[in-house]
């Protein structure tokens, strides 16, 4: 498969995976509603559409270049996300000027909430990405390479699971509300969250068979150009 525009496959994968991150740091904070099932009101997140691509883009590395190549990318990612925390600190903090004043209660209202997700993603991707390479790996080893759709949906089952349950408890854990109250809120969010989650992964499947294909052809037509080297 030649290259699109000119654009490598890896890179483009390195790309997509890290503009998931950060639309979901920096505008996943708006909760939308889903609907209610008896007393529970179901909502989401709206970060809810950017990150099954997340652990998609994880799966098709590991499927070609190995999992240490894979848990690179995830660290590369929580590199992200820090140096997003320490900027958003930094920013918000700083004094701003007569022409702007009017947007600085706004400013630091929106990107101090990026604070708080961010921390919650690095808790969540510190799990939850590292847990998927793992059983995407592990059952890539016993299957002995087949079954790549059952393989990429049952290790995003899990780590999506994981992933939402600490995302979204660190992420909007009311502090002055109760217990009850709480749990309540998050059991209504966490549900829908990932029983959607679930249905992405499963709807962006041939979208991991794409990838690896791209990948596949961009690394076989590396090592067919590659230099061979000659002694004098």
């Amino acid at each position: 498969m030649k290259r699109f525009l000119g654009l490598r496959p890896f890179d483009v994968l390195v790309a997509l995976y890290v503009f998931g991150i950060m639309a979901s740091e920096l505008m996943g904070g708006k909760v939308m509603p889903i609907g209610t099932i008896g007393s529970f009101h179901l909502v989401a997140g709206v970060a809810i559409f950017v990150m099954p691509l997340l652990f998609t883009s994880v799966d098709v590395i590991v499927e070609v270049f190995g999992k240490e190549r894979a848990r690179s990318v995830v660290r590369t990612g929580l590199l992200i996300v820090a140096l997003q925390i320490l900027t958003a600190v930094f920013f918000t903090h700083l004094p701003a000027t007569a022409f702007s004043q009017h947007k600085e209660v706004a400013y630091d209202t929106i990107f101090g909430t990026s604070i708080r997700l961010g921390l919650a993603s690095i808790l969540a991707f510190a799990t939850s990405e590292l847990l998927d390479i793992a059983i995407f790996a592990r059952l890539r080893q016993r299957m002995q390479g087949r079954a790549l759709w059952l393989r990429n949906n049952v290790a995003n089952f899990l780590s999506q699971l994981v992933d939402s349950t600490v995302f979204l408890t660190v992420a909007f854990y009311s502090l002055d509300r109760g217990f009850g109250v709480n749990a309540k809120f998050l059991i209504g969010l966490i549900l829908p969250y990932y029983v959607v989650r679930v249905l992405f992964s499963i709807l962006e499947t041939p979208l991991v068979y794409l990838g690896v294909r791209w990948l596949k052809s961009a690394k076989r037509t590396a090592a067919a150009v590659q230099p061979v080297e000659t002694t004098a």
